[in-house]
């Protein structure tokens, strides 16, 4: 009858959205975020990292005495002590057992191309070890200019450091855990490259960025706030931008469509000569620090005092000479002295 109104489906233009169309319609419309999702699956006795746990309350400044699953449900990491994705991706033993795709993939190719792969690493524990081992593979893989001066001698890698941190932390935050694809970072021989699955957030357009935040994974990303990785207030693109400024190379080049995001850095070829090896070439170590390398490697909740009675070295010895590893930046201490443990750089060499 005229002046009645239509059911949906009997109107001209109506259609029924399959289950998959609405799912990807709540997500767009930031009704669903997938960080903020249970995880049911999650095995806190089998699947759960003390270290990477104790590494996140150090870093957050959580002190309390609180049993653990008290602290995630105060700062909304579980409910009812079911774990959420993002507390899946902080805290894994092995995050693709749950989420095959959450890893960090690292490759140095020879020349300008994909043809020829000369070094692949993957990254698949906690979300934060993921990151350091990403970081460690930049470092380890792109030249140093040695700088003298009056004073101790410099070290400045040829692209800046910080900017490649937040390159990384932009993709870890920001990415899509839904997609099949993984976070990858590319070495050319005239770039580097940090790709990430998931395109701009709906409702952020390429010239919003570095002046407004959407984060596609607002729990994870107010845990990587809290452990002082990420700024709410969307600056990262800016300072990468004015840290390849201060080095006087051009602005990282920013690309994004609907699937992915790329942010490239680009070389200056004509400064180094060596481009594309194994650039900051293996260390060479004394046979004892060698050993305390291959000792922290294979077992990095190993004490001074275990190391001390392995080796048959006094305490001194051995902190002297972890101090050594330290500096070269091979080792990191991370956590207390008893809950801790090292972090280690992929290879070294012994004289």
């Amino acid at each position: 009858m005229p002046g009645e109104c239509q059911h949906p489906r009997e109107a001209a233009n109506s259609q029924q959205l399959k289950r998959d169309e609405i799912r990807e319609f709540f997500y767009k419309e930031h009704l669903v975020y997938f960080d903020e999702k249970p995880c049911h699956e999650f095995n806190i006795k089998k699947d759960f990292s003390e270290p990477a746990f104790e590494r996140f309350l150090e870093r957050s400044e959580i002190y309390t005495k609180l049993d653990k699953m008290d602290i995630m449900e105060n700062i909304s990491l579980s409910r009812e002590n079911v774990f959420s994705n993002a507390a899946v991706l902080l805290f894994s033993k092995d995050v693709t057992r749950h989420f095959i795709s959450a890893t960090i993939t690292c490759v140095l190719f020879m020349g300008k191309t994909k043809y020829r792969i000369l070094d692949k690493k993957e990254y698949k524990t906690d979300l934060y070890s993921n990151y350091h081992e990403a970081i460690g593979y930049l470092l380890s893989h792109l030249n140093t200019e040695y700088i003298i001066k009056s004073g101790p001698r410099e070290e400045k890698l040829e692209l800046p450091e910080d900017a490649l941190r937040e390159a990384v932390l932009n993709a870890i935050a920001h990415r899509d855990y839904r997609s099949p694809a993984n976070i990858q970072v590319y070495i050319f021989s005239d770039r580097v490259e940090v790709v990430n699955p998931g395109g701009l957030v709906g409702g952020l357009k390429k010239e919003d960025l570095g002046k407004r935040s959407m984060p596609r994974n607002p729990l994870l990303f107010s845990m990587m706030e809290r452990m002082d990785l990420v700024e709410k207030v969307g600056t990262g693109i800016l300072r990468m931008k004015d840290g390849m400024k201060e080095y006087g190379l051009n602005e990282p080049i920013i690309e994004a469509d609907e699937n992915w995001f790329s942010i490239t850095f680009e070389r200056n070829v004509q400064k180094y000569s060596q481009i594309n090896t194994p650039v900051n070439k293996p260390v060479n170590l004394s046979q004892l620090q060698y050993r305390i390398f291959n000792c922290l490697k294979e077992n990095p909740h190993i004490s001074y005092n275990e190391l001390a009675e392995k080796l048959k070295k006094g305490r001194d010895t051995i902190r002297l000479n972890i101090k050594k590893l330290k500096m070269l930046n091979l080792v990191e201490r991370t956590g207390s002295d008893k809950k801790g443990h090292w972090l280690v750089k992929d290879a070294v060499s012994n004289e």
